[in-house]
């Protein structure tokens, strides 16, 4: 069964950091993308930050500069370095990827999610 487990949230002043991690655990073949998105209270789910599988990054317009993604591909690990955070940046930030993993008919590929991690920014 593959899961994906993030850890690293909690609150923060204005201007802090924080670090994001998502580990990967089960069955994997392989991982493709993987990112972090964001879910503000009465929000819709917004994309943050992507990163491919050879290490390609894309970012939301307001977190360019601020917030780094990256990967460690030995541990199934991705990760969000958030600074210079903002109390806007508030929200759950959910951990996504495309796993290819074995299944009882041989390798399956799915889109997982996170549980979510809560990021509270305020002074």
């Amino acid at each position: 069964q593959v899961q994906l487990v993030e850890s690293g949230g909690g609150w923060q002043q204005p201007g802090g950091s924080l670090r994001l991690s998502c580990a990967a655990s089960g069955s994997i073949f392989r991982i493709g993308a993987m990112g972090w998105y964001r879910q503000a209270p009465g929000k819709e789910r917004e994309l943050v930050a992507i990163i491919t599988s050879s290490g390609d990054t894309n970012y939301f317009d307001s977190v360019k500069g601020r917030f780094t993604i990256s990967r460690d591909n030995a541990m199934n690990s991705v990760f969000l370095q958030m600074n210079n955070l903002k109390p806007e940046d508030t929200a759950v930030y959910y951990c996504d990827a495309d796993i290819t993993y074995y299944s009882n008919t041989g390798v399956d590929t799915e889109h997982f999610w996170g549980q979510g991690t809560q990021v509270t920014v305020s002074s």
